[in-house]
């Protein structure tokens, strides 16, 4: 591919990058300078003449490395977080942010498993005492994983082959995730259970789902008193999915029997009692850290970002909704629209998914349905699955955990001229959420279950029911007042003078756990949630 004046187009690689990354940019025809380690300002003086960045986790690249890239078309992160990239600034200047989603996704699960048999054989702890000159054989007697029991949190990518090695050790493999379908589970050999089943009955305990407001704190007090006595603990996944303190409480009291952790809830982690602990083995997050992971992730980062310039295809895109640009303009806040609906599901619901219905209302709307389904899934599988999740890549993610989305179309609006559905049912009850768009942008809910309302589904939102009775709405904005919390918006919808309300909030501020205890003890209050619609994950 040539640029102006028929010079090829030039790649800059500001961070470490093995060198098949390199390789294959150079074979594609690109000009592709190596510069690892490079300061804020020089970036920022050399980006304009580049089409294409690469970078790693070293590289921040700023708003205003992004306005200086008068050429740049593509943003190309070799691993998976892209916190050291302004994806907003790179959204509205048109250039694509991909990522390498699944780069790692062995040698993570192969850590995840290493890390279990580590514990289970206490390897750590020996080497530590025969190096210091003893041979205490006794005090390091470990067990057998054979016939043991490992409950996998999450059957994402990382989960799913964490199972197939532990089946080849002959453990029984039970899993929990609230989206995976039990038939789809059935054909990987994994018995689905309940988060309280697998805490029962598992021997281990792994946990590989994102973590979000719904995870952290997953493993707490409450979840190890749940748990067989002796149940060993992995964290290969993300710091704060569990509770260290109260892992350091189990493991005090002898409820947990051991630990293995590459994650913390700060990194790089304090020195605290729990890494003092007998039976605790740490590692510095090495999940990814392999030579095989660095060169996958290398070669397709290069790929991506060839097929991208060249405009082949597009993989591993971040920011995907610039690929729709071109869609009618009618069009895209009903994408924005289907997000945040789908967001919003995954906080209102409660228990295992069953069945996700996507319906459509007027011809418009209709025409755009597999964009808006996948607009929905874009909003909701985040909050389950650690996968990077974008418009391309959600409906194979969704069929790969055995969800199938239904669609319903109706060309003529009956109340609205164009509207979107949303019925999403579980195993305890289910959420139905309708929006539509007011003028050319404005996004609205306008019904909640049965409760018509007018909502901007944006930042933070407190969602309860209530008795319909006089100063209810008082009570509940004083409390809210006291903590320093702000109203921003109040939309109310009930069934009848007197009976069931709904009331909706958008508030300009976190609410903190203990403030949703205290407002969900007021008298009349029932299915009180909190949900945060700041962003997409």
């Amino acid at each position: 591919m040539t640029g102006k004046g028929n010079q090829p187009d030039r790649v800059l690689v500001s961070d470490q990058l093995e060198d098949v990354g390199m390789e294959i940019l150079r074979d594609e025809g690109f000009e592709v300078d190596y510069v690892p380690g490079m300061k804020a300002e020089d970036l920022r003086e050399r980006i304009g003449s580049y089409r294409a960045l690469v970078v790693r986790s070293s590289t921040r690249v700023t708003s205003q490395v992004i306005e200086q890239g008068k050429n740049l078309r593509v943003i190309g992160r070799a691993g998976t977080g892209v916190d050291n990239i302004d994806v907003d600034a790179a959204t509205r200047k048109g250039i694509l942010v991909i990522n390498t989603p699944g780069g790692n996704t062995v040698s993570a699960a192969e850590h995840t498993v290493s890390m279990m048999l580590s514990l289970a054989r206490n390897i750590p702890q020996a080497h530590i005492s025969l190096t210091g000159g003893n041979w205490d054989r006794k005090r390091f007697v470990g067990m057998e994983v054979l016939e043991k029991s490992i409950g996998i949190i999450g059957l994402g990518q990382i989960g799913r082959e964490v199972a197939k090695r532990c089946q080849g050790l002959g453990m029984f493999v039970i899993g929990y995730d609230p989206l995976m379908q039990k038939d789809a589970a059935l054909k990987l050999g994994i018995e689905l259970v309940s988060l309280d089943e697998l805490y029962r009955r598992s021997d281990f305990i792994t946990v590989h789902t994102p973590l979000t407001s719904e995870t952290k704190g997953l493993i707490n007090d409450a979840s190890i008193a749940r748990c067989r006595k002796g149940v060993r603990f992995l964290n290969c996944a993300r710091g704060g999915i569990i509770d260290e303190s109260a892992l350091l409480r189990g493991l005090q009291s002898g409820q947990v029997g051991g630990a293995a952790l590459d994650v913390f809830e700060k990194e790089p982690p304090d020195r605290t009692p729990l890494f003092e602990h007998a039976k605790v083995i740490v590692t510095p997050h090495l999940g990814a850290s392999t030579e095989e992971a660095q060169e996958k992730v290398a070669a397709q980062v290069a790929r991506q970002i060839a097929d991208a310039l060249k405009e082949r295809a597009y993989a591993g895109v971040v920011n995907a909704s610039i690929l729709h640009l071109t869609i009618q303009e009618e069009v895209r806040p009903f994408l924005r629209l289907s997000e945040k609906m789908g967001s919003l599901a995954a906080q209102l619901l409660e228990g295992k998914v069953s069945s996700i219905t996507v319906s459509a209302e007027g011809k418009m709307v209709s025409s755009a349905i597999d964009l808006l389904k996948a607009g929905v899934l874009r909003g909701m599988l985040p909050h389950f699955l650690p996968d990077p999740v974008n418009i391309i890549n959600a409906p194979f993610l969704a069929k790969e955990m055995g969800i199938a989305v239904r669609e319903q179309r109706r060309e003529d609006g009956r109340e609205l001229l164009n509207s979107l559905a949303l019925f999403v049912e579980t195993d305890r009850g289910r959420v139905d959420l309708v929006g539509t768009v007011f003028g050319a942008a404005s996004i609205r809910l306008v019904k909640i279950d049965r409760f018509r309302v007018e909502v901007n589904p944006e930042g933070y939102l407190l969602i309860y029911k209530n008795v319909d009775k006089p100063g209810f709405l008082a009570r509940v904005g004083s409390i809210l007042a006291a903590s320093n919390v702000n109203i921003g918006g109040i939309s109310l919808g009930r069934t009848g003078a007197g009976e069931m309300a709904l009331t909706v909030m958008n508030v300009d501020d976190f609410i903190s756990l203990p403030l949703l205890q205290e407002l969900a003890r007021l008298e009349g209050v029932s299915e009180l949630k909190f949900a945060d619609l700041g962003g997409i994950l």
